[in-house]
């Protein structure tokens, strides 16, 4: 006599059952939360770290004598350009995303004009040149009338780790300075320190 179909069939229902619920347990909840949120999952340099570093590097730089002499001098904003952030840390650190928070917070505040960065100026500087051959005249965007930056804002981002029984220690030093493009002079230095500890049992840094 032939065995019922069901009983072939029964572990096949049984595995795939176990199967799926394995696959959902490994399916990760995601929280939306607002970018403007704190948050410090493993105390590595994080969005919110280069979002208040560079809001408050920005209104120290902002506030300081430099800024009141020059429009005393020139009578006009200084143009500012940012150049290069070096990541001299431990960890990959974005600098890209850093230099674009200072920038905009450089803008926002309406205190400075800002010019396009060395790689902006190279693709903009190629449409220009496409527009002399193919553009009409009266639209036409001529070479040599760029604004000239006065000053370049750059700087670094260092770290210092110590680790011992689970417990880690982690400092960050956030070093701009900005340069008078004409003197070389510097005219401004400022320095933002931020110190995290993180604790996890069992875990090995």
């Amino acid at each position: 006599m032939q065995a019922p179909k069901f009983s072939r069939v029964l572990p096949v229902v049984a595995l795939s059952a176990v199967l799926g619920f394995t696959v959902a347990g490994c399916n990760p909840k995601v929280t939306r939360v607002s970018s403007e949120e704190v948050t410090d999952l493993s105390g590595k340099w994080n969005d919110t770290d280069s979002r208040l570093v560079s809001r408050e590097m920005i209104d120290d730089v902002l506030s300081r004598r430099w800024l009141s002499n020059f429009n005393r001098k020139k009578g006009k904003p200084p143009t500012v350009i940012v150049g290069t952030v070096r990541n001299l840390s431990h960890e990959h650190i974005n600098t890209r995303t850093f230099i674009r928070d200072l920038e905009k917070e450089l803008i926002n505040s309406g205190e400075v004009e800002f010019v396009a960065s060395a790689s902006e100026r190279g693709e903009i500087r190629s449409e220009r040149r496409d527009q002399d051959l193919n553009a009409r005249e009266d639209t036409r965007k001529a070479m040599g009338n760029e604004i000239g930056a006065d000053f370049m804002l750059k700087g670094s981002i260092n770290t210092i780790v110590d680790a011992v029984s689970g417990e880690q220690a982690r400092f960050y030093q956030i070093d701009l300075t900005l340069i008078d493009l004409e003197s070389n002079r510097k005219v401004w230095v400022g320095q933002k320190k931020i110190k995290k500890t993180v604790e996890k049992s069992g875990f090995r840094f």
